[in-house]
């Protein structure tokens, strides 16, 4: 069953939130992209898409859904991660325009009429780049390494601190939808398109209520599966013991230059290096070839990217 909707029916713009434990903020971030929107278009569309959350967040949205039609809903049957839930709920939106961002007021609002204007300029995508983060030094560290390995092995280059927060023309989502990603690393797959992009630099302002759901793991994860396309559980594994014996060899580098600075030898230091070394590399290939495996499974599969356990507000199907 499809949903039918003409292109004159369409909302011109639809702001797609992906949610997950944001009760605090799911009433205020609709409001505020409401008050920033609402003047320039009176053909909007809020699509919040909820990734299992374990507190009130959909019981909130639901209130919102009953008070203005605009809203919309779709409660996930189980997480299926940030790559796969935000991407559903953009491919269900009806906009001529797209709009994705979080709940968390991370993505400031008040950009959102500035993507508007250039995308009525002619702009088919349009995305907010922070100009720093605001993340440890590991963090920080691991996220310029993906960043390399990108630009060094990816077959098209990523925009630096570009999270996917922007404006996607109808035209840009049809495209990515049909490439049948079954994990979809959207703002890579916005470069891949080849269409235009413009991008806006912004501050990151700080998070509003609640708790961000990413750690270092999570963020670790994200940027593996951004390089790799695909990967899952023990097929992953590799790369995690690749990241630590890289990390190891690391220490030991570090060993044997304190040992020459104070006379000691260096030799041992120098081989448990090596020999960590070439494990890294060796679980580093192998862990990307089981990914790459992984995929060619994933897509034969034709697996959806979430399953649905209700929509609120949304068309009627026919």
């Amino acid at each position: 069953m499809l949903e039918v909707i003409s292109a004159a029916e369409r909302p011109e713009v639809s702001v797609v939130i992906p949610c997950r434990n944001e009760e605090a903020n799911a009433a205020l971030i609709a409001a505020a992209v409401i008050e920033q929107i609402e003047g320039m278009t009176s053909s909007l569309e809020i699509i919040f898409i909820d990734n299992a959350s374990t507190d009130r967040t959909v019981d909130v949205i639901r209130g919102l859904c009953a008070r203005d039609p605009r809203i919309r809903l779709i409660v996930n049957s189980r997480n299926f991660g940030q790559m796969r839930s935000p991407t559903h709920g953009i491919y269900a939106a009806h906009g001529k325009a797209v709009i994705g961002m979080c709940a968390d007021f991370q993505d400031p609002p008040a950009l959102l009429p500035e993507f508007i204007r250039r995308w009525r300029a002619g702009t088919p995508i349009v995305l907010g780049v922070r100009q720093s983060e605001k993340s440890g030094a590991v963090l920080n560290a691991v996220r310029e390494l993906s960043y390399l390995l990108q630009k060094t092995f990816g077959d098209y280059q990523t925009i630096p601190n570009a999270t996917g927060f922007g404006l996607y023309e109808r035209k840009v989502v049809e495209a990515i939808k049909a490439m049948n990603e079954p994990e979809p690393f959207f703002r890579g797959l916005l470069v891949e398109t080849g269409f235009d992009i413009e991008t806006i630099a912004y501050a990151r302002p700080p998070r509003g209520g609640g708790k961000s759901n990413n750690n270092f793991f999570t963020l670790l994860d994200f940027a593996l599966n951004g390089l790799a396309g695909s990967s899952k559980k023990l097929l992953r594994a590799p790369l995690y013991v690749a990241f630590f014996m890289g990390l190891l060899t690391l220490f030991c580098l570090g060993g044997a230059v304190f040992a020459a600075i104070f006379g000691r030898s260096v030799q041992l230091w120098l081989f448990a290096a090596a020999i960590e070394a070439q494990f890294c590399m060796i679980f580093a290939f192998f862990g990307l070839i089981g990914v790459q495996i992984k995929l060619i499974s994933e897509r034969t599969r034709n697996q959806a990217l979430v399953l649905e356990r209700e929509r609120v507000n949304f068309p009627p199907e026919s």
